[in-house]
């Protein structure tokens, strides 16, 4: 197991073959999924999730990772460092989390946690969030943790805003 970070409540670490199931409900959950991008298939997700597993050894110190609760080891969701689709030179945070551990401030614990991990992996001086327009409560995330609104644009019919950390702001 390649732990990535942990929180006072929670585990981030690799994906491991075993965590296939918990990552394909994740991904198949149209309730989770109503704010990054359509829900998959079993089949459809589990090439992610392979495809995933792959990503690992391509790009060091990103990636899609399982998020655990520390007290009771269930499944939490996922949290990325990623590049934007679409433009690679631009890294962004994020996360999906089941239903169940909505409104326990994970989120923001992840998000929060996840900051230093990148300026200290990364040489980038800008990290991103993107959301969409109406998932007001990933927005206020980034906002309290720091985040500056950027703009917003349309990505086909999906309405996003952009949001962004320099590291000069972070270590100030």
């Amino acid at each position: 197991m390649q732990l990535i970070f942990q929180t006072q409540r929670l585990l981030v670490r690799e994906y491991e073959p075993k965590d296939a199931d918990d990552f394909i409900a994740l991904n198949g959950n149209e309730m989770v999924m109503r704010y990054i991008r359509p829900p998959v298939n079993r089949q459809e997700a589990l090439n992610l999730f392979e495809a995933n597993l792959k990503f690992y050894r391509e790009k060091e110190g990103m990636g899609r990772w399982g998020v655990y609760e520390k007290a009771s080891g269930l499944f939490v969701g996922t949290f990325v460092i990623i590049p934007i689709p679409g433009d690679d030179t631009k890294i962004q945070i994020g996360y999906a989390l089941d239903p169940q551990a909505w409104g326990k401030g994970f989120a923001t614990e992840l998000v929060n946690r996840g900051i230093p991990l990148f300026f200290r992996q990364h040489n980038k001086d800008l990290l991103y969030g993107v959301t969409e327009l109406p998932n007001i409560a990933s927005q206020k995330v980034l906002l309290k943790c720091g985040f500056k609104e950027e703009m917003e644009f349309a990505e086909g019919e999906t309405q996003l805003k952009r949001f962004v950390m320099s590291r000069q702001e972070y270590y100030q």
